[in-house]
C-alpha cells in the first residue's frame, strides 16, 4: 500500500511540473505587454524597460519561469497586475463562494444520480429506466449558460423566490446565502446527471450480473439485503471515482454560473483575468485548479482502494 501512495505523490508531482511549464509558457505567449499594460498607453518607453526590468520580463523564459517556481513554494504566487494584491490572497478569498457552489451542486446531482441510476438498472425496461435515460440526455445537451438565463427569468425574476444577481456571505445572512448559490448549484448539477447516472446504472448493471449476487441467491439471501451488502459495495467503486474529478473539474468550470449570477468566485477571477490579460494572476489560477484536480484525483484513488481491496492487491501484483 505504501509504494502505491508513493508511486501516486511522484505521478502528481509530476504532472503539476509538467502542466505549469506548459501554462507557464502559452501564457507568455499571448499577445501584450505586462508592463506597458499596467502603466498605460502614454508611458514612455524608457519607462516601460524599467518596468519590465524591475519584473524580470527581460530575463530569458526559463529564468522566469524558475523565479515563479520559486516564489510558489515559498508562498508568494505573485501580484496582480490589475488588483496589486498577492494572487494566493485573490485565490483565497473567492474560493469559498467557487467551493461552495461546486460542493452543493455535485452533493445534489450525486443524490439523484445514485436514486435514479440504481432504480434504473433494478429495473431495466420499466418507466423509471426510460425516466433516467431522459435526464442523462437532457443533463448532456442542454448548454449550462442557456439553463441559467431559463432559471433566473423563471425563478427569480417570474417567481421570485431568489435573487437575480448577486452575493451575500454565510456570516452576513447564511439564508440569503443558500438562496444565492441555489440556483447557480443547481444548473451545475443538472450538467452533472448526464454522466453519473449512467456511470451508476451501467455499475449497478454490472455488479447486479457478478457470480456473488448469484451466490447470495443460492444461499437465500433477500434479494434488498444482497443488493445493498454486495451490489452496491461494488457498484459504487466507478461513481466514487468520477465524482472526485467531476467536483475538481467544477472548481475551475464555474465561468458561465459566476458570471451570469454575479458571484464572486474563482471562475469570474479567472475570466476576469483573461479579459485584462493579467498574466500572474491567470498562472496563479490555472496552477492552484491544476493543483485541486491532482489533489482529488490523488484522495479519490486512495480511496477506491481503501474500499475495494481487490483494487490495491491487483495492483501490488503487477507490479510484483
Amino acid at each position: 500500500m505504501l509504494k502505491l501512495v508513493v508511486k501516486r505523490l511522484l505521478s502528481a508531482i509530476a504532472v503539476l511540473f509538467v502542466v505549469s511549464l506548459i501554462t507557464f509558457v502559452v501564457l507568455l505567449c499571448i499577445p501584450g505587454d505586462p508592463a506597458q499594460l499596467i502603466l498605460g498607453v502614454e508611458a514612455t518607453p524608457e519607462k516601460v524597460e524599467a518596468l519590465r526590468a524591475s519584473m524580470g520580463l527581460d530575463q530569458p523564459w526559463y529564468v522566469q519561469y524558475m523565479h515563479w517556481i520559486q516564489g510558489v513554494l515559498t508562498g508568494n504566487w505573485g501580484t496582480s497586475y490589475l488588483y496589486g494584491e498577492n494572487v494566493w490572497a485573490l485565490i483565497c478569498q473567492r474560493l469559498p463562494v467557487t467551493f461552495s457552489v461546486a460542493l452543493l451542486s455535485m452533493a445534489a446531482a450525486l443524490v439523484v444520480s445514485a436514486i435514479l441510476g440504481i432504480l434504473a438498472a433494478l429495473k431495466k425496461g420499466s418507466p423509471m429506466d426510460l425516466l433516467s435515460r431522459t435526464v442523462m440526455q437532457i443533463g448532456g445537451a442542454v448548454p449550462s449558460f442557456w439553463l441559467a438565463m431559463l432559471f433566473m427569468l423563471l425563478f427569480s425574476s417570474y417567481l421570485g423566490w431568489f435573487p437575480v444577481t448577486g452575493y451575500t456571505a454565510p456570516g452576513e445572512n447564511f439564508g440569503a446565502f443558500l438562496k444565492c448559490i441555489a440556483l447557480p448549484s443547481l444548473v451545475l448539477a443538472i450538467g452533472e446527471l448526464g454522466i453519473l447516472i449512467r456511470i451508476v446504472r451501467s455499475s449497478m448493471l454490472t455488479a447486479l450480473q457478478q457470480d456473488f449476487m448469484m451466490s447470495a441467491n443460492v444461499k437465500g439471501l433477500p434479494p434488498a439485503r444482497a443488493i445493498v451488502h454486495y451490489a452496491l459495495r461494488s457498484a459504487i467503486i466507478a461513481p466514487i471515482t468520477i465524482s472526485g474529478m467531476q467536483l475538481a473539474k467544477l472548481l475551475g468550470g464555474t465561468v458561465i454560473v459566476e458570471t451570469i449570477f454575479a458571484l464572486p468566485g474563482i471562475g469570474r477571477l479567472m475570466l476576469t483575468a483573461v479579459e485584462q490579460r493579467d498574466i500572474i494572476l491567470l498562472q496563479g489560477i490555472v496552477l492552484f485548479i491544476t493543483s485541486m484536480v491532482v489533489l482529488v484525483s490523488l484522495v479519490t484513488d486512495l480511496a477506491v482502494m481503501a474500499a475495494n481491496p481487490t483494487i490495491r492487491t491487483g495492483e501490488e501484483t503487477v507490479q510484483g
